[in-house]
């Protein structure tokens, strides 16, 4: 046994004890499923669970192991799917009203389809905001979702039900999507890793209509984790055309890599950005701590002015595509993602081809920025969680969601790995993020540099899961799923139901 389930151990420690046999992967589903029973109420990270179907694959995976034919390295380890993954049996309503639930739902995205070659035990999907469009994570068919830290903050965005999951314990792993930011966003308000690999190195299908700046990738607890779901998940696939196919070596091996000696730019705030002094203060202290661990680190901007108007165009554009898939202008659309589509609808092609070749240019840059420094060391995002409900800063003076995430988008845009891993605490408790960006390809880099990262940080990094110490929950938090969204356990016939929600744990 690997001591209380209760404390949410890692992928990593999990494997480990179904190999000793000290644990089996249905005492571990089971696990994970109480505690999605005990605890989501508080946050709302699931949009759909399946104990039927996850305890099926957890017995099947008991057998694997007690046989020593284990189909791969996290055969049995139970983790969740953004829902904005097609996956075969659950429907993919990306938050939305406007998609039909009653449909065959008969595909696997390469993601999951990679998950059931490895074995992973998937206890069902996490909130999105609709379409994954913005930072935050909240939309019309489920409501918000909220920080485990402080569940009167947000939980981040878009993948912001897969990270509030992650640090609640209910499931040590899962997959989001980043177009802007929406793994690494949510993963530094949550406190745990996300990483956002060179875009094609994960595979998707279908392709997003924000194809140009999406990105798929892994979410955990620990690098250690991280490293491992992305040996899963990095295979090729024909479906996707940006899929860079075969990479050299599982990543899981290359994260303990002697990092003394690597070179990086620890940039502050880009040259233009305002941040938080508390966030400030803890990214310098963990910069100091890589430098005093033979990495050498010095100050340096990367030199690029804020891309934020090519990037509004290359996003909104792209969103206006939506219009393809549903009725984006029905009164039950998030009014913000009404308003980025009808913006997209105003950009020419000529808009649009000047926004990609300043995104192609940033990219030269960058590439010439990295003959110099092998990462660059930032913030990840230069504030911490804001309240739950609203899409930028209440009192800010912000219009957009991009505008308070000046750190993640731009290497969207440049298709560069990026990671954030978690180095500390606001004296008001709510987690901080580093972001560590490397040249593409170079993800087993950023992952050594990511590792080392958490080999240096303060100890207080490792506290429990956020519902272990004092919590606070908001008078309203019972009302943050719409009346109409029910909780029931899937059909009869062993598809889901069309009402989102399937049974809790047994």
């Amino acid at each position: 046994m690997v001591g209380d389930l209760t404390y949410a151990p890692t992928a990593g420690e999990l494997v480990s004890a179904y190999a000793a046999g000290t644990l089996s992967p249905v005492e571990a589903a089971n696990a994970a499923l109480a505690v999605i029973r005990d605890r989501d109420a508080d946050c709302n990270a699931y949009v759909l669970v399946d104990p039927e179907r996850a305890l099926a694959s957890a017995r099947a995976a008991e057998r694997r192991w007690r046989d020593g034919s284990p189909l791969g390295p996290l055969d049995g380890v139970p983790m969740s799917i953004k829902d904005l993954f097609l996956t075969r049996g659950w429907p993919t309503l990306r938050g939305s009203r406007r998609i039909d639930p009653d449909q065959p739902w008969d595909v696997d995205s390469p993601v999951a389809a990679r998950l059931r070659e490895g074995g992973l035990v998937l206890l069902g999907k996490t909130t999105t905001p609709e379409m994954g469009w913005k930072g935050v994570c909240d939309n019309p068919l489920t409501g918000i979702t909220r920080n485990p830290w402080d569940t009167s903050r947000t939980s981040g965005g878009s993948s912001g039900g897969s990270a509030a999951a992650i640090a609640t314990g209910m499931g040590p792993l899962s997959v989001g999507t980043d177009g802007g930011g929406s793994i690494r966003i949510p993963a530094a308000f949550c406190g745990v890793v996300g990483f956002k690999p060179t875009h094609g190195r994960v595979p998707q299908y279908p392709l997003s209509s924000l194809a140009v700046l999406a990105h798929a990738g892994p979410m955990a607890r620990t690098v250690d984790d991280v490293a491992l779901l992305l040996d899963a998940l990095a295979m090729p696939d024909h479906r996707d055309p940006y899929d860079l196919g075969h990479h050299d070596g599982p990543y899981s091996a290359a994260i303990d890599r002697d990092v003394r000696g690597v070179t990086a730019a620890f940039s502050a705030d880009f040259g233009y950005v305002r941040v938080d002094p508390e966030i400030a203060a803890a990214v310098a202290s963990a910069a100091r701590a890589l430098q005093d661990a033979g990495m050498r680190v010095e100050q340096a901007d990367p030199g690029f002015p804020d891309p934020l108007p090519a990037f509004d165009v290359l996003w909104c554009a792209g969103a206006a595509r939506w219009l393809d898939v549903f009725d984006a202008r029905a009164d039950d659309v998030d009014p913000g993602l009404r308003a980025v589509i009808e913006r997209g609808l105003t950009y020419s092609a000529g808009d649009y081809l000047a926004a990609e070749a300043e995104r192609l240019a940033l990219g030269v840059r960058m590439g010439e920025f990295h003959t110099r420094h092998d990462v660059l060391i930032t913030p990840t995002v230069p504030i911490p969680a804001f309240e739950a409900g609203h899409d930028v800063p209440p009192g800010s003076g912000l219009t957009d969601w991009p505008e308070w995430t000046p750190f993640t988008y731009p290497f969207n845009m440049t298709h560069q790995p990026a990671i954030t891993v978690p180095i500390g605490f606001t004296a008001a408790g709510l987690p901080i993020g580093l972001q560590i960006v490397g040249p593409r390809h170079a993800e087993a880099l950023v992952l050594a540099v990511a590792r080392a990262v958490e080999r240096t940080r303060p100890d207080d990094v490792e506290r429990t899961r956020p519902g272990d110490a004092e919590g606070t929950r908001p008078d309203d938090a019972e009302g943050t799923r719409p009346s109409d969204v029910e909780r029931a356990r899937p059909g009869a016939d062993g598809r889901p139901s069309a009402r989102r929600t399937t049974g809790a744990a047994p």
